[in-house]
């Protein structure tokens, strides 16, 4: 892989975060967090700071390395292990583009299907302590 391991592990906390996300229930939340409560900050708004962190995360990679994480999501969907790495690989080379952040957070379970993945080859996020990036 040319991603690191601490990188996928890194994209599948931010996309936990950006999966709990709910949709907006008051379009004209008060002032300021606490005056709704804080639910607006479940909320999926178009200015998302969690979206933004992750779209720039995942734009920010190599080619090789977004590569690797559509890889990555695919093998972790559980159709497939990890014999199917250069295939899969090689379909995700084929596929890249412009838009692999988007793509990636249009996949139900990201998070979870990256952390699959992962574990098909062999590694866990368990070792690493993400207050530091």
């Amino acid at each position: 892989m040319e991603i690191s391991t601490e990188k996928v592990c890194f994209t599948i906390i931010k996309a936990r975060e950006f999966d709990v996300k709910d949709a907006v229930t008051d379009p004209d939340p008060g002032s300021n967090a606490s005056d709704d409560g804080m639910y607006s900050v479940l909320e999926s708004h178009r200015d998302d700071p969690v979206e933004e962190e992750l779209t720039s995360f995942i734009s920010s990679l190599s080619v090789d390395e977004q590569i690797d994480l559509v890889t990555l999501a695919w093998l972790g969907r559980e159709d497939y292990d990890r014999s199917d790495w250069d295939d899969l690989r090689s379909q995700a080379t084929h596929a890249h583009n412009e838009r692999t952040a988007q793509y990636l957070l249009g996949m139900p379970m990201l998070a979870d299907h990256l952390e699959e993945g992962l574990a098909q080859m062999g590694h866990s996020c368990e070792e690493f302590e993400f207050n530091r990036l």
